[in-house]
């Protein structure tokens, strides 16, 4: 194992996540890998190699047209994913399907070629490689395989490092993504208007009404928003939601996959509402009664009438619906583009809509990091 790889390895080790990897036909050196480098036992829940026909028929409950398929290795990553829920209830978890046709001491008529699956209860992201027949000993073969293994633990895990997998010309990893979930793609449809995702990743179009919603982009979601969740829950005294919107007012529509993508952060963290709602009279009208957790730059935008193409009455008008819909704003200070903390009582705000701000003070929270510092990667000190 070169240096490398025992660095990913132990970055993989300090997330969150936990695996239960199920491979057949390769894939086992990198288990050995996970294994050997201190801190496996904080990923690694179990490791299994069903490797005879009748062991993975078995592993499977059915026996695959082909088992060395896409299909096999998505059931086989949903089967050690619902396995790791098993073992880690409330952690994060992902399961890891591996079916592979390599190299041996028999001539194969068909290719050489793998299909590495890695569920994570929202999403099944598979990775799949033919490679150049003849080109390579098993043993290189299989090493192709362990570092995409690893380079795919670190996508779902979130992990950025990535290590170089030598390919040889004409070889591709061909990379799928699959939602197991038809009520998401209802969702993406336009078919609903808004669904809701548990913490483990189930989904549901019909669940009740959240009373208190976080909205944001979350790109990415980090801990400032976890802890505003947290705090804002106990001061209203109900459980705390992310509403991720795929419309926003002042830019473009999320595409489908980036959804996904920020969708995919929230497993095991918090639940989730995805809606259309650019504004927060739409927010509002889809969930009445509902208090909103915004920053105070958020509600700077909410009482100036160039955000309703300036227009006074138009301002008013959304804002008695917002009012109509027995909704209001719970207020947290922000750190503005000159490094000075504004809160709700630093901001112009009409006398009129007073009574839809609640105020939450810096001695109560402040976190001086945002989700566009961590894409930049230079949060503020």
């Amino acid at each position: 194992m070169d240096a490398a790889v025992r660095q990913l390895i132990a970055l993989l080790h300090q997330s969150p996540y936990r695996c239960v990897l199920a491979v057949t036909g390769g894939g086992a050196t990198a288990i050995s890998w996970l294994l050997s480098v201190p801190g496996g036992s904080r990923t690694v829940l179990e490791a299994s190699v069903p490797y005879a026909t009748d062991s993975l028929r078995e592993y499977l409950g059915y026996a695959p047209e082909s088992f060395c398929s896409v299909a096999a290795s998505q059931d086989m990553a949903v089967h050690a994913q619902q396995r790791a829920r098993l073992l880690a209830p409330g952690a994060p978890t992902a399961g890891v399907g591996c079916t592979a046709s390599l190299r041996s001491n028999r001539p194969k008529r068909g290719d050489h070629r793998f299909h590495l699956s890695i569920h994570t209860g929202v999403r099944t992201i598979t990775h799949s490689l033919v490679l150049v027949k003849e080109a390579r000993d098993r043993e290189s073969e299989e090493h192709i395989i362990d570092l995409v293994l690893l380079n795919a633990l670190a996508e779902a895990f979130g992990v950025p490092d990535r290590l170089d997998v030598p390919l040889l010309p004409g070889e591709k990893v061909v990379v799928e993504t699959k939602i197991e979930c038809e009520a998401l793609s209802r969702f993406l449809a336009g078919d609903t208007a808004t669904l809701h995702v548990e913490m483990d990743g189930r989904m549901c179009l019909d669940a009740p009404k959240p009373a208190l919603l976080l909205p944001g982009s979350f790109n990415p979601v980090h801990e400032g928003h976890l802890r505003l969740a947290k705090l804002a829950s106990e001061i209203v005294g109900v459980p705390a939601a992310f509403d991720l919107s795929v419309l926003n007012a002042d830019k473009p529509p999320l595409a489908d996959e980036e959804v996904r993508r920020r969708l995919a952060q929230f497993v095991w963290l918090a639940p989730v509402w995805l809606t259309r709602a650019a504004t927060y009279t739409e927010k509002a009208e889809l969930f009445p009664g509902c208090v909103f957790v915004v920053g105070a730059d958020t509600a700077a935008r909410v009482v100036l009438p160039r955000f309703y193409g300036n227009s006074e009455e138009k301002m008013a008008e959304a804002l008695a619906r917002f009012r109509a819909a027995n909704c209001r704003f719970l207020t947290a200070g922000r750190i503005d583009e000159d490094g000075r903390f504004v809160g709700l009582h630093d901001l112009a705000m009409p006398h009129a809509y007073r009574d839809l701000f609640q105020d939450l003070p810096e001695s109560i929270f402040r976190m001086d990091l945002s989700s566009t510092e961590l894409r930049l990667g230079s949060p503020k000190t």
